[in-house]
């Protein structure tokens, strides 16, 4: 077993398909599609490749996420500051504790690494 993770887009297979939980959407209806590539044994820790269509939708971090935006256009607006809108290139954490709203203005990929606290 290789010790060495790649992010390998190639190396995709079916990807789960989920949507925000309806009471959170705040615009129109995203979907996310994801490719989870590693999951801890403890399952404290996630990372892979997520999509999401266009929408909004309302959200509450307990986790700590690396993101890295590699295609699309997102907003982050986050309760009592200025948005942030995030492109292919941008690379950021959330920490546990971020609440607003996710919005995608342009169907958006990130890589993340996710720890549960």
């Amino acid at each position: 077993m290789s010790f060495l993770l790649r992010f390998d887009p190639s190396a995709l297979g079916a990807p789960e398909e989920t949507e925000p939980l309806p009471e959170r959407i705040v615009s129109g209806a995203p979907r996310h599609l994801t490719w989870n590539f590693e999951t801890l044994p403890d399952g404290a820790l996630f990372a892979g490749i997520w999509e999401s269509s266009p929408g909004a939708w309302r959200v509450d971090y307990e986790e700590w996420e690396f993101c890295s935006i590699t295609e699309g256009v997102s907003i982050l607006h986050e309760d009592g500051e200025a948005p942030v809108t995030l492109k292919a290139g941008d690379n950021f954490v959330i920490r546990p504790g971020f609440k607003g709203i996710w919005e995608v203005v342009e169907t958006t990929r990130k890589l993340y690494v996710i720890r549960l606290i």
